[in-house]
């Protein structure tokens, strides 16, 4: 699930999804892409103690993960961490693809086939692999009903 927030918890970033994706596809192999998105997790900006909440955890992960959500001006953004670091590197993606979205488009993203097509779900393990897609399901609950609390 992911925490409904404040206007003022969370910043709102934007990843240059093109060059994310143009860093994944050119990559050789999976110790390339493992390796770009070890590079990604970096980037990504750690939430707050006070942020980690249980009502902002993701269930359905092998790692702790953490979504917090938004809608600003008829967009949703979210801010996310984990305790592992190719999770966060996870997470640089899948945030560029979802965030200053509107609700339309949110839902019509396929999270599942678009990490497949970028080579990255069938390197990952069974666990770790669910555990992403609970974390796209968990952004699409959010958009669905953005006044929902866990």
């Amino acid at each position: 699930m992911a925490a409904v927030i404040d206007d003022k918890a969370l910043p709102l970033w934007i990843w240059p999804l093109a060059e994310l994706q143009a860093l994944i596809t050119t990559a050789k192999g999976w110790e390339g892409r493992n390796r770009q998105l070890m590079l990604m997790a970096k980037r990504l900006p750690g939430l707050k103690l006070a942020q980690k909440q249980p009502a902002a955890e993701v269930t359905g992960c092998e790692s702790r993960t953490w979504l917090l959500h938004q809608v600003k001006d008829g967009c949703h953004w979210f801010a996310a961490d984990s305790d592992a670091r190719i999770v966060r590197g996870l997470l640089v993606l899948l945030l560029a693809a979802v965030n200053g979205q509107t609700t339309a488009a949110v839902q019509a993203f396929d999270g599942r086939q678009w990490f497949r097509d970028l080579g990255l779900l069938e390197h990952l393990s069974p666990s770790r692999g669910n555990g992403l897609l609970a974390i796209v399901d968990a952004i699409q609950h959010a958009v669905s009903d953005p006044n929902h609390r866990p």
